[in-house]
């Protein structure tokens, strides 16, 4: 076959035209593709239509328009969720006039009334696709609705209107919805039914995140299996909020503290007033079981954690060292965030306007600017609820402490596996390993290129130092997501290379080094690559950068020679310093500037930026009181919107007024 088969090759015309583009109108994207919307149409995904629809009702509540929901299963396994809510509007639709704002809720993607923020201050479903995407993937829903004492009613089938909207009778009830819908077995399988077991979970934690609302639970019998112990009819009101939660779940469990540090705080009472929201808290520690987090944004179970968990463990990691630096414990210094969630068990849970998820079905928040809000919030009432009871304060510390010691001892013993990690690896210009087997002043540069990587690999102290060659710049991470990352070779190789992976799944333990350290060349797109991955560590490895790991290295930018003097100067005062007092003799000094790593040899490399006698470092840290700061400002100069970071350059660069934009 030659080169240009390919191109010769007949097809038919009308084998690809205009007429093989589906347009997929209404709800039908929803049926064609339900894992985009709900995750999938396993158990877990299916029990996740009941959450769609029980949050909006839990929005009425919060919002202050609801004070009862009631769940119902019934004995075809159909689920209805009823509230004394304001009611689904059912007036005409300026938009669609033909069509109740009912029909269009029920029966169009991203119609819904939390985009503004006029009808609901926080709220769960921000996206306008949760009712409307149960009802696209139910054999059949049913939705009544009253509206000062007028009753309505319609139905739908799988995403299509059965029967227009009725007008019922007067009723004595003022305003509410209920919703009453069955799972569509073409989409979820024929032998699914829902579980009493996981929607009675359901229930129960979303009336300990909300004390001002009742839930009453209703349970057709013939929905029991045989082993199942199940109430039939329960009601749930707790005005203890999270702490009854902790309570009820640690039971029995010998706790450290006799009460659980708790509170509530609103966001206006501790910061600005028009700072909308609020943050709720429990936490005890326990030596008879596994420590567990339980976080929840508007109600929703951000099972994967997020930004609101971060500020918490943050607030918590925080005042345990101040408490131990009040009592002069030094040994309070080595205590790391996987200390204290040994045997912590802790419920959070926030309210905010417009959260950001990462995906539909909201597994983890992503939203900055909370991480400051939740930490700034809690760090001064656990280190009061500390100072008050000191003999708790010291026996929680000195538990806490002997986990540290464990875990340092369970590091040192630790030899890591390094050779038969790198065989795994498939590196672009490969990882140069160090013979050190322990990670105690190992080190790993990631350097910018292949040339550069090439002379570090020879300046090398080769036993406690090792190279990784990074190709350009790598993702941006920010606003990225888990999937992308994954699929991303550059940090794929950069998470084998360290031993540990990303998120919530990354374990400082298995750091393979202590010390990470960034050497890019001293220019701008250097300065980039080490923004980029500095982004990456904060957002990604963020205990690595609290533990201290992470390194800038500082090349220098001038060489200045004399006879057979060199001295070197990272920027151009501290070339004009050595010009005039560096050098005794009077002769010429020959001044080189260094384009970048590659340029210099070995030896010049070595002396200069690598050799722990002679080199110097920037260590990143993030200051303690401007944690929230931080988040904010990556947010502005990382995040996808450009707007952001041209208002910082205008106001912090001194050469902003000769852009040229």
């Amino acid at each position: 076959m030659s080169e240009n088969d390919l191109f010769n090759i007949t097809q038919e015309p009308g084998s690809y035209n205009a007429s093989s583009i589906e347009v997929l109108e209404g709800l039908e994207p929803v049926r064609k593709r339900p894992g985009m919307y709900i995750g999938g149409t396993d158990e877990r995904a299916m029990h996740h239509l009941v959450s769609e629809v029980l949050d909006n009702s839990m929005d009425e509540a919060v919002a202050g328009h609801a004070t009862k929901i009631e769940v119902a299963i019934h004995s075809d396994f159909s689920v209805s969720i009823s509230d004394n809510g304001r009611g689904i509007p059912v007036d005409p639709h300026p938009k669609y006039p033909e069509k109740s704002a009912l029909e269009v809720i029920l029966c169009t993607l991203h119609a819904g009334g939390k985009f503004s923020g006029d009808a609901y201050q926080t709220s769960g479903g921000l996206h306008g696709v949760g009712v409307s995407v149960v009802n696209a993937l139910s054999d059949n829903l049913e939705v009544e609705v009253i509206r000062n004492h007028k009753s309505f009613k319609q139905s739908f089938s799988r995403g299509i209107v059965a029967t227009k909207l009725i007008e019922g009778p007067q009723v004595k009830k003022k305003s509410g919805t209920k919703v009453t819908f069955k799972p569509d077995y073409e989409i979820f399988g024929d032998n699914k039914n829902f579980k009493p077991s996981k929607l009675l979970k359901m229930v129960r934690s979303k009336a300990y995140l909300f004390s001002g609302v009742e839930i009453k639970w209703r349970c057709d019998e013939q929905c029991l299996g045989k082993n199942e112990e199940i109430p039939l009819i329960a009601s749930f009101h707790f005005p203890g909020g999270l702490t009854d939660y902790l309570k009820e779940t640690l039971e029995s469990n010998q706790t450290y503290s006799p009460s659980a540090f708790s509170g509530k705080i609103l966001f206006s009472e501790k910061f600005k007033s028009n700072t909308v929201g609020s943050v709720e808290w429990a936490i005890n520690w326990t030596p008879q079981r596994d420590g567990f987090v339980s976080s929840y944004c508007n109600t929703i179970p951000t099972v994967e954690g997020g930004t609101h968990e971060i500020g918490f463990w943050s607030a918590i990691l925080k005042g345990i060292k101040s408490f131990g630096d009040l009592v002069g414990n030094k040994k309070s210094l080595q205590i790391t965030r996987d200390d204290i969630m040994s045997g912590g068990c802790a419920l959070l849970s926030v309210f905010i306007r417009e959260p950001e998820f990462v995906g539909q079905t909201k597994d983890r928040l992503s939203t900055s600017e909370v991480s400051r809000l939740v930490e700034l919030s809690i760090k001064d009432h656990f280190e009061n609820w500390l100072a008050n009871d000191t003999k708790t304060a010291n026996l929680l510390l000195d538990v806490i402490i002997l986990r540290s010691e464990e875990r340092l001892k369970r590091r040192s013993e630790k030899e890591t596996q390094r050779k038969s990690a790198i065989k795994k690896l498939r590196l672009p210009g490969k990882l140069t390993d160090c013979s050190s087997s322990i990670r105690d002043n190992s080190e790993l540069f990631l350097v910018e290129g292949d040339s550069a990587g090439g002379s570090a690999k020879q300046a090398r102290d080769r036993k406690t130092q090792a190279i990784l060659p990074l190709r350009g710049k790598i993702l941006n991470v920010l606003g990225a997501s888990s999937g992308k990352m994954l699929q991303n070779q550059e940090i794929s190789d950069l998470c084998q290379a360290l031993g540990v992976g990303m998120n919530n799944n990354f374990n400082l333990d298995d750091l393979r080094y202590d010390k990470i350290i960034i050497m890019t060349d001293a220019d701008v797109d250097g300065a980039h690559i080490s923004a980029l991955l500095m982004t990456f560590f904060f957002t990604q490895m963020r205990p690595l950068v609290d533990a201290g790991h992470l390194y800038l290295a500082v090349p220098p930018l001038y060489r200045l020679s004399q006879g057979g003097k060199s001295l070197y100067a990272i920027n151009e005062t501290e070339k004009e310093e050595l010009l005039q007092s560096g050098f005794k003799s009077n002769s010429k000094i020959d001044v080189g500037r260094f384009k970048g790593l590659g340029e210099m040899n070995p030896q010049q490399l070595k002396e200069t930026t690598m050799a722990p006698e002679a080199r110097k470092l920037i260590q990143v840290v993030i200051p303690e009181k401007a944690s929230g700061e931080t988040t904010d400002l990556i947010d502005r100069l990382m995040g996808k919107n450009p707007e952001t970071r041209f208002q910082f350059i205008t106001e912090n660069a001194k050469f902003a007024e000769e852009l040229d934009i």
